[in-house]
Protein backbone atom coordinates (compact mmCIF):
# COMPACT_ATOMS: atom_id res chain seq x y z
CA UNK A 1 0.00 0.00 0.00
CA UNK A 2 1.27 3.60 -0.75
CA UNK A 3 2.17 5.53 2.14
CA UNK A 4 0.03 8.53 1.28
CA UNK A 5 -2.63 6.34 0.59
CA UNK A 6 -2.38 4.70 4.15
CA UNK A 7 -1.82 8.25 5.22
CA UNK A 8 -5.16 9.30 4.13
CA UNK A 9 -6.99 6.75 4.95
CA UNK A 10 -5.86 6.33 8.37
CA UNK A 11 -5.86 10.11 9.37
CA UNK A 12 -9.38 10.12 8.11
CA UNK A 13 -10.46 6.94 10.06
CA UNK A 14 -9.20 8.49 13.09
CA UNK A 15 -10.66 11.87 12.63
CA UNK A 16 -13.98 10.59 12.29
CA UNK A 17 -13.46 7.95 15.31
CA UNK A 18 -12.07 11.23 17.18
CA UNK A 19 -15.08 12.70 16.36
CA UNK A 20 -17.93 10.37 17.20
CA UNK A 21 -16.41 9.65 20.44
CA UNK A 22 -16.58 13.53 21.53
CA UNK A 23 -20.40 13.11 20.38
CA UNK A 24 -20.55 10.30 22.66
CA UNK A 25 -19.04 12.13 25.45
CA UNK A 26 -21.33 15.38 25.37
CA UNK A 27 -24.14 12.89 24.98
CA UNK A 28 -23.43 11.21 28.18
CA UNK A 29 -24.08 14.13 30.67
CA UNK A 30 -27.34 14.78 29.24
CA UNK A 31 -30.82 13.19 30.25
CA UNK A 32 -33.02 12.00 27.08
CA UNK A 33 -35.47 14.41 27.86
CA UNK A 34 -32.08 17.28 27.85
CA UNK A 35 -31.03 15.15 24.85
CA UNK A 36 -34.70 16.22 22.83
CA UNK A 37 -34.45 19.60 24.81
CA UNK A 38 -34.52 23.02 21.66
CA UNK A 39 -32.67 25.67 24.27
CA UNK A 40 -33.37 28.34 21.86
CA UNK A 41 -36.69 29.56 19.49
CA UNK A 42 -34.06 28.80 16.45
CA UNK A 43 -31.37 25.64 15.79
CA UNK A 44 -31.86 22.16 16.63
CA UNK A 45 -31.61 20.26 19.49
CA UNK A 46 -28.50 17.75 20.37
CA UNK A 47 -30.80 14.74 19.44
CA UNK A 48 -32.24 16.32 16.21
CA UNK A 49 -27.95 17.29 15.39
CA UNK A 50 -27.00 13.57 15.91
CA UNK A 51 -30.03 12.28 13.45
CA UNK A 52 -28.95 14.90 10.90
CA UNK A 53 -24.96 13.47 10.93
CA UNK A 54 -26.31 10.02 11.11
CA UNK A 55 -28.18 10.33 7.47
CA UNK A 56 -25.13 12.53 6.21
CA UNK A 57 -22.71 10.03 6.90
CA UNK A 58 -24.81 6.96 6.13
CA UNK A 59 -26.18 9.09 2.89
CA UNK A 60 -22.52 10.42 1.59
CA UNK A 61 -20.47 7.94 1.98
CA UNK A 62 -22.64 4.89 3.26
CA UNK A 63 -25.04 4.46 0.36
CA UNK A 64 -22.60 7.08 -1.99
CA UNK A 65 -19.32 4.90 -1.94
CA UNK A 66 -20.07 1.94 0.46
CA UNK A 67 -23.12 0.95 -1.34
CA UNK A 68 -25.05 0.35 1.61
CA UNK A 69 -28.40 0.97 0.04
CA UNK A 70 -29.33 3.86 2.51
CA UNK A 71 -32.06 6.17 1.27
CA UNK A 72 -32.24 9.40 3.48
CA UNK A 73 -34.86 11.54 4.73
CA UNK A 74 -32.74 14.75 5.14
CA UNK A 75 -35.69 16.90 6.53
CA UNK A 76 -37.03 14.25 9.33
CA UNK A 77 -33.31 14.59 10.86
CA UNK A 78 -34.43 17.89 11.54
CA UNK A 79 -38.00 17.61 12.26
CA UNK A 80 -38.18 14.08 14.30
CA UNK A 81 -41.32 14.25 16.23
CA UNK A 82 -40.90 10.49 18.24
CA UNK A 83 -37.81 11.17 19.54
CA UNK A 84 -36.30 7.41 19.98
CA UNK A 85 -34.55 6.93 22.80
CA UNK A 86 -31.11 9.02 23.10
CA UNK A 87 -29.29 5.46 23.41
CA UNK A 88 -31.18 4.00 20.36
CA UNK A 89 -29.51 7.63 17.78
CA UNK A 90 -26.44 7.33 19.59
CA UNK A 91 -25.89 3.65 18.38
CA UNK A 92 -27.17 4.06 15.15
CA UNK A 93 -24.83 7.39 15.21
CA UNK A 94 -21.81 4.96 16.34
CA UNK A 95 -22.20 2.77 13.93
CA UNK A 96 -22.13 4.91 11.17
CA UNK A 97 -19.11 6.65 12.00
CA UNK A 98 -17.89 2.63 12.13
CA UNK A 99 -18.68 2.50 8.42
CA UNK A 100 -17.58 5.33 7.56
CA UNK A 101 -14.10 4.50 9.17
CA UNK A 102 -14.39 1.13 7.25
CA UNK A 103 -14.71 2.87 4.32
CA UNK A 104 -12.00 5.45 4.63
CA UNK A 105 -9.11 2.29 5.18
CA UNK A 106 -10.75 0.82 2.28
CA UNK A 107 -10.45 3.60 -0.40
CA UNK A 108 -7.49 2.32 -2.84
CA UNK A 109 -4.64 5.06 -4.25
CA UNK A 110 -7.18 4.80 -6.99
CA UNK A 111 -10.14 5.44 -5.27
CA UNK A 112 -9.55 8.46 -3.46
CA UNK A 113 -9.77 10.23 -7.20
CA UNK A 114 -12.78 8.76 -8.49
CA UNK A 115 -15.03 10.77 -9.69
CA UNK A 116 -18.53 11.61 -7.08
CA UNK A 117 -21.11 13.42 -7.15
CA UNK A 118 -24.74 13.25 -4.90
CA UNK A 119 -27.24 15.56 -3.91
CA UNK A 120 -26.38 18.71 -2.53
CA UNK A 121 -22.62 17.87 -3.32
CA UNK A 122 -22.50 18.17 -6.68
CA UNK A 123 -19.50 19.97 -6.76
CA UNK A 124 -17.56 17.68 -4.29
CA UNK A 125 -15.68 16.00 -7.59
CA UNK A 126 -14.15 13.27 -6.24
CA UNK A 127 -13.82 10.61 -2.99
CA UNK A 128 -11.11 12.48 -0.82
CA UNK A 129 -13.68 15.61 -1.19
CA UNK A 130 -16.60 14.11 0.01
CA UNK A 131 -14.42 12.39 3.42
CA UNK A 132 -12.92 16.01 3.74
CA UNK A 133 -16.33 17.72 3.63
CA UNK A 134 -18.16 15.20 5.70
CA UNK A 135 -15.81 15.44 8.31
CA UNK A 136 -15.68 19.38 8.40
CA UNK A 137 -19.70 18.99 8.56
CA UNK A 138 -18.95 16.95 11.54
CA UNK A 139 -16.60 18.96 13.50
CA UNK A 140 -19.11 21.87 12.66
CA UNK A 141 -21.97 20.04 14.10
CA UNK A 142 -20.14 19.37 17.02
CA UNK A 143 -18.92 22.49 18.07
CA UNK A 144 -22.92 23.53 17.71
CA UNK A 145 -23.26 20.35 20.13
CA UNK A 146 -21.04 21.71 22.67
CA UNK A 147 -23.14 25.03 22.91
CA UNK A 148 -26.41 23.23 23.41
CA UNK A 149 -25.01 20.48 25.73
CA UNK A 150 -23.97 23.19 28.28
CA UNK A 151 -26.87 25.44 27.70
CA UNK A 152 -29.29 22.70 28.83
CA UNK A 153 -27.19 20.95 31.61
CA UNK A 154 -26.64 24.64 32.63
CA UNK A 155 -30.39 24.93 32.98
Amino acid sequence: MNVLNSTIGEGFARRYEELGEKVDELAGALSNQQFWTKPFSFGNSFGHLVLHLTGNLNYYIGAEIAGTGYVRDRDREFTEASHPSKEDVLRRFDEAVAMVVRTSRAQSESDWGKAYTAMREEDADNRFNIFLRCATHLHHHVGQMMYLQMEVVRK
